[in-house]
């Protein structure tokens, strides 16, 4: 009986400290009064250098209010279509629920039985969709702040890489998940639990004698009540103000986004995911036609079959080539899906042409209308190899060794430089509308049918012009004016040029090790 008299007494005094206390302490605080967009707010201070700011990531910094874009895109990558199917049944369900219910629902249909060792869309997939949803006048207050603090709901492993190594935003403190064995239970731990850790890192991580200011939203009721009894000011966020923000620019990511992973092209908001889910039968059978007849049929009839089956292909040539030439011409090109050296096939008319690559599922070498031969990485044995392919005919090679979704382009290995006196440098694009044709850690055979699973995929290829003696000398010139390395940036900068792509040192292994944690040497299957 006294232990209910205790616990009574405990919970009328919280109830008093709560009501009375905090709002009391609000009601003197002028700062918290303040109504207002922190764009607004925020941009009348001097100086926030010396200061800490604690942000609600998806009421104050996050342009949209709907967070199932995101768990979307973890059911269909971590998941598989079924999850992301039953999730978007369910999500009318979900919006009728208390934002914490639907939220934890999400969560539990999103992550319930992924392993952890395997779950890669964190730090691969999401930092995209959260970056391209970042509000330019909120992220501009941010870049002025001493210390950045970003407090979220989402569970940590969602929000984490994306805010510190896109963002560069020194602390995170997101929601932990309950795993058993090493899976996901698909349930988060408790606010309460949240908050603790919370306290903590603020205890660790004030080093400032600068003032605390919070930035949080209207709609963000816990959130509210956690920076009140923390923050000296708070400003606050509408959602009228959100409809007016503009969207970060890609030049003005603190870290350019130049890899990322995942077949999801379009963000799955509810009308997408819509479109999507009622375009798939159709798609199957799209690529279906596409693979058969594009695989079959002389080129002269497959052409227009896939023109008319939505595929728009377009041709620039600056210089024609001599035919003349004893040995075939090299093309080299960068890489932007499996299918490049095909369609550079298509362009030129041109059946017999070979490819080499350094990585490439047995499914897709036995697929390819085109001789594909696989590069060893012996420079010597690979080099050998190319030369008798070049004196069979002409040959495609990719000296980035990966492709890359993003204007950029990666390092281009010198070895073509060595085999020929003859280089074409080929600019290549390419434009999807759904779904990406290329993976890192998923399985490689299933690029070019995802790939063919767009309504209206376009490729464009320019054939620039070439590097040859007379004109830019290369390695096997006896003169040896320039050296391999040189011709090797040079190629890459042509095609930039042409593209409007930027240069990096960037490799294939780089690539791996950021998306799928190995170093991208793929298995024959």
């Amino acid at each position: 009986m006294s232990g209910n008299k205790i616990s009574t007494l405990q919970a009328l005094v919280f109830f008093l400290y709560r009501f009375f206390i905090l709002r009391r302490w609000c009601h003197h605080n002028p700062k918290q009064k303040l109504q207002k967009c922190p764009s607004h707010g925020l941009h009348q201070a001097q100086d926030l250098s010396n200061h800490t700011l604690i942000f609600n990531v998806e009421g104050a910094l996050l342009k949209s209010n709907s967070l199932f874009p995101y768990f979307m895109v973890v059911a269909f990558e971590a998941g598989g279509v079924i999850r992301s199917l039953f999730l978007f049944v369910l999500y009318p369900f979900i919006s009728l629920m208390s934002y914490e219910m639907g939220l934890k629902t999400m969560v539990l249909l999103s992550f319930f039985g992924v392993k952890k060792e395997s779950f890669r869309a964190g730090k691969a997939v999401l930092p995209k969709y959260f970056l391209e949803d970042v509000g330019l006048e909120m992220f501009q207050v941010l870049k002025r702040g001493g210390k950045r603090v970003g407090v979220s709901d989402l569970p940590q492993v969602m929000i984490d890489v994306f805010l510190r190594d896109y963002l560069e935003i020194e602390v995170v403190v997101g929601r932990d998940m309950k795993m058993v064995g090493g899976y996901y239970l698909g349930i988060m731990e408790d606010k309460k639990k949240r908050e603790f850790a919370f306290d903590k890192v603020l205890q660790e991580e004030r080093l400032s004698s600068g003032r605390l200011i919070g930035i949080t939203s209207f709609n963000s009721p816990s959130h509210r009540s956690l920076f009140s009894q923390i923050c000296q000011e708070i400003y606050f966020v509408r959602n009228s103000d959100k409809k007016s923000w503009r969207t970060l620019p890609r030049d003005q990511y603190p870290k350019p986004l130049i890899f990322h992973d995942g077949r999801l092209a379009i963000k799955p908001t509810p009308l997408n995911t819509l479109v999507l889910f009622m375009w798939a039968p159709f798609a199957a059978a799209l690529a279906a036609a596409r693979l058969v007849f594009g695989l079959n049929l002389p080129y002269s009839l497959a052409n227009p079959f896939l023109a008319f089956s939505g595929i728009h292909l377009t041709l620039t040539v600056k210089d024609l080539i001599s035919s003349d030439r004893k040995k075939g011409c090299l093309f080299v090109c960068n890489h932007r899906t499996l299918l490049d050296p095909l369609y550079i096939s298509y362009a030129l008319r041109k059946e017999n042409i070979k490819a080499v690559t350094y990585s490439l599922s047995r499914l897709s070498e036995l697929l390819a209308p085109i001789k594909t031969v696989r590069l060893t990485r012996d420079r010597v044995k690979d080099g050998q190899a190319m030369e008798r392919l070049l004196s069979q005919g002409d040959l495609v090679v990719c000296p980035e060794g990966t492709t890359c979704r993003e204007p950029y382009l990666l390092r281009f290995s010198p070895l073509f430089a060595e085999v020929s006196d003859v280089i074409v440098p080929v600019a290549i694009d390419s434009h999807v509308t759904f779904f990406y044709g290329t993976t890192a850690s998923g399985l490689k055979a299933f690029d070019p049918i995802f790939f063919l699973l767009n309504p209206f995929p376009s490729y464009t290829v320019q054939l620039l012009d070439p590097v040859s003696g007379s004109t830019s000398p290369t390695c096997r010139d006896p003169d040896n004016r320039k050296a391999k390395f040189d011709v090797a940036n040079h190629v890459q900068h042509e095609i930039g040029n042409a593209l409007g792509f930027e240069c990096t040192n960037l490799t294939r292994r780089d690539k791996y090790l950021i998306l799928a944690g190995n170093n991208g040497v793929v298995k024959k299957k």
